[in-house]
């Protein structure tokens, strides 16, 4: 039997992204003030990054588990809904 890894794995999902409605923002104003970023270990997709010193989320890989909205300690920086209809994430393995 093939074990495969993380990426492997996350690779067969396949995402139809909503370009009118995100279903997932941040507020960078509030992210900016948080010192411990719990969101960055704890997205299984890795979607949150600092760049430039600045919290940056591309929602088109988000798996809607809903992580980044249990750990972030700072109410309101995250504004997360789940997709419309037919848009979001479809599991094609697993």
């Amino acid at each position: 039997m093939t074990r495969y890894g993380i990426e492997k794995l996350l690779s067969f999902n396949k995402y139809l992204v909503d370009d009118e409605e995100k279903h997932i923002s941040i507020k960078k104003e509030i992210c900016a003030g948080c010192r411990t970023k719990p969101c960055i270990p704890a997205c299984p997709a890795g979607l949150y990054v600092l760049k430039d010193g600045e919290m940056v989320i591309d929602p088109a890989g988000c798996l809607e588990c809903g992580t980044c909205r249990v750990v972030c300690p700072c109410p309101g920086a995250i504004d997360w809904n789940y997709p419309r209809g037919g848009f979001g994430i479809s599991y094609r393995y697993g």
